[in-house]
């Protein structure tokens, strides 16, 4: 098909660095779909190339754990930049590893955060004009969950 030949190849571009601190789970219990978490998001950083902003405060990781291999994970909270602007983030994640290993992140146990496997999708809504550019665009990330932090790295997708 000749079309495909002039399409470009995606490409991604660092975007920021996140520490998002957590608090203890609020378990909803076992449901239809799987147990179904809440995990309070406390605070945390956010450094970018040439920006930094904080995690406020009040947002939520909203979690489904499957089966216990699989997590599916829906994280909303806003950052503060340095420069006063407000970010709405909704993070998408699907986090999966052995069995045992899942058991230990659900307790909160530590675990080598490369024996997990853990992608995500952010999304960004803002009502600065200088960063609207961030709503236009889609973005890929990777994390690893601590006891008492998440930390991610996202990148445009180019």
């Amino acid at each position: 098909m000749p079309d495909l030949i002039s399409l470009p190849d995606p490409q991604f571009r660092f975007f920021a660095d996140l520490r998002v601190e957590v608090g203890s789970p609020q378990e909803v219990g076992q449901t239809a779909h799987g147990l179904r978490r809440l995990i309070p998001i406390l605070g945390g950083t956010a450094t970018g190339d040439g920006w930094n902003a904080r995690v406020l405060p009040g947002g939520a990781d909203f979690q489904l754990i499957v089966n216990d291999r699989l997590s599916e994970l829906d994280a909303r909270y806003v950052l503060e930049t340095d420069g006063g602007d407000f970010i709405y983030v909704q993070n998408r994640a699907v986090r999966s590893g052995p069995a045992e290993l899942i058991a230990r992140l659900v307790r909160g146990e530590p675990v080598d955060p490369a024996q997990i496997y853990f992608r995500c999708s952010p999304s960004f809504e803002t009502a600065s004009p200088a960063l609207s550019w961030i709503a236009e665009r889609m973005f890929v990330g990777t994390g690893a969950r601590y006891p008492d932090a998440v930390v991610m790295r996202f990148f445009e997708l180019r």
